[in-house]
């Protein structure tokens, strides 16, 4: 243990200490805090750790076991990444803090052995989180911010009465397995849920990470959703209702990713679906599931981030982001292509990528219990990754058309921070042992058989196909004017409903119609829905 500490005080406190640094000091140790945290995560030994008593319980906030230090390995780890991708902001002491109050409130979440403890990381990441989309400083992110609050708010609303009436019926506030079994218990999933983009319950993450920083964005796609998957193998294994959750999560993100212009928002539309082949595997509940739902939050939090910092340098050098004003960059930035590239073929799963050595495990599990249908429903939905995320996103941003920017590689700290991400997404699809050695439970699975490979190069190769055979017909999508209606559409609505009832109620002389943080103004279109230019 350093300095005796857990890990997400060591983030949590080393955080206020950032405004008061400056030049080269700052920035060497903006990087030495996570490496800290890490470091602190690897020599925890398993067992109970820094506990205290409250009222007539004891706070836990250091549970070890290999779940809890997978994660707290995820989330050091990308902390690093993301710091170093930050770094050269300068003057942005406050997004600093927020991506270190974020992180450490995921780590938080991760080791605490309560329930009082774990509530309290999640709304702490939630404020902070909330910090890093408002930090952008335009209208669509404040008002985008306040509804991403809101709804994260609402969630941890229903967590908290879950946790106060699982207390009062069972006397403990201990944070372990808890099972579908009753209203608390329901009350709890559908606040993880929340966090983890339940289908219906999703809205808020397509609406708020494109309107975040070009840097929060990095750490809001790897916290938010990974600290709930962490809780939902914890307190929800083998849970068959999230099997189905997690199939309708892969499959619905690729119609709206495959008509979607802003190619950052085609990929927060994918970390939904990538976050239900890990919700999947949490519902089936086997060793192998969990394993690789596990595995697959590890690996996704290396490509998505890369794939996040690739745009992100994209958005940075040339302002953009939509696939209609971008293409024929890898002339100017061919290392960001490449970076891209590389995340590209990570998430979607391609052999001797890191993406391939997960997302296989959890396919592997479903045909091993014999659920043929889950099985072809991620086989479909592994195939939309390949085209919205594998092939769009690079296609649109670096080739396609000349769109005739001429600009130059982002700053060096961003180069680094994607080529770490990079290598470890190559490493551990070409040595995958020391990520299964590291896994909650003992793995007895080889991902490279002649039959995995083949059946991955079939599905691959006919996504690929029909991808270029759209293209050159001139039907892809994204050339394609249309409106994107999400659920929030309807909570917009019915929240401008709400507001004119209680001006009338309570005799409101305003003349405003609704409350614009709700209902969306500031997006393009009353309502809040979407346009493709």
């Amino acid at each position: 243990m350093i300095n005796g500490l857990p890990p997400a005080a060591i983030l949590i406190l080393g955080a206020f200490l950032v405004p008061f640094l400056k030049g080269r000091l700052k920035s060497a140790y903006l990087l030495l805090l996570p490496a800290i945290a890490f470091i602190t995560v690897v020599s925890i030994p398993e067992g109970i750790h820094w506990t205290v008593g409250f009222l007539n319980y004891d706070l836990v906030f250091g549970r070890v076991d290999r779940l809890s230090r997978i994660f707290g390995y995820m989330f050091t780890i990308i902390s690093f990444i993301g710091t170093l991708y930050a770094l050269h902001l300068e003057n942005e002491d406050g997004q600093h803090v927020a991506a270190f109050l974020a992180a450490g409130g995921a780590l938080g979440a991760t080791f605490a052995g309560d329930l009082v403890s774990l509530f309290v990381s999640l709304e702490l990441m939630t404020i902070a989180s909330t910090y890093l989309i408002w930090a952008r400083g335009t209208e669509a992110s404040y008002t985008a911010g306040m509804r991403y609050l809101l709804v994260h708010l609402f969630g941890g609303l229903c967590l908290l009465v879950g946790i106060i009436i699982h207390v009062h019926q069972t006397g403990s506030i201990e944070f372990g397995v808890i099972g579908l079994n009753g209203f608390a218990s329901y009350l709890i999933l559908i606040g993880f849920g929340i966090n983890c983009a339940f289908p219906l319950l999703h809205a808020w993450l397509p609406d708020a990470y494109p309107e975040a920083t070009i840097t929060g964005t990095v750490f809001l796609g790897a916290l938010t959703t990974k600290a709930a998957v962490y809780a939902l193998a914890r307190a929800f294994p083998g849970t068959e209702v999230l099997i189905w959750i997690g199939a309708a999560m892969t499959v619905f993100p690729i119609f709206y990713a495959a008509v979607e212009n802003d190619l950052r928002r085609v990929l927060s539309y994918s970390i939904v679906n990538q976050v239900g082949f890990m919700v999947a595997g949490i519902g089936i509940g086997t060793t192998l599931a969990v394993n690789g739902a596990v595995a697959h939050a590890f690996n996704n939090i290396l490509f998505k981030a890369l794939l996040f910092m690739s745009m992100g340098a994209v958005m940075h050098q040339t302002g953009k982001s939509n696939a209609t004003d971008l293409g024929g960059l890898y002339k100017t930035m061919p290392l960001t292509t490449l970076f891209c590239i590389i995340g590209a073929v990570s998430i979607s799963g391609f052999p001797f990528f890191n993406g391939f050595v997960s997302k296989s495990m959890i396919l592997a599990a479903a045909t091993h219990e014999g659920m043929g249908m889950l099985w072809l429903v991620l086989l479909f939905a592994s195939a939309g990754v390949l085209h919205h995320a594998g092939i769009k996103i690079p296609y649109h941003a670096f080739f396609a058309h000349d769109s005739g920017i001429r600009t130059k590689e982002p700053p060096v700290n961003m180069i680094l921070a994607m080529g770490l991400a990079a290598f470890l997404c190559i490493f551990i699809g070409l040595v995958p042992g020391p990520l299964y050695n590291i896994l909650p439970h003992p793995v007895d699975y080889q991902p490279y058989t002649g039959a995995h490979v083949l059946d991955q190069f079939q599905l691959l190769s006919f996504a690929v196909l029909a991808f270029c055979l759209l293209i050159l017909a001139g039907l892809h999508p994204v050339e394609i004017r249309v409106i994107l209606l999400d659920v929030d559409w309807f909570y917009r609505k019915g929240a401008k409903v709400f507001y004119r009832l209680a001006k009338f109620l309570f005799k409101d002389p305003s003349p405003e119609a609704a409350s614009p943080q709700l209902s969306g103004e500031g997006k393009g279109i009353p309502g809040g829905a979407k346009v493709n230019p």
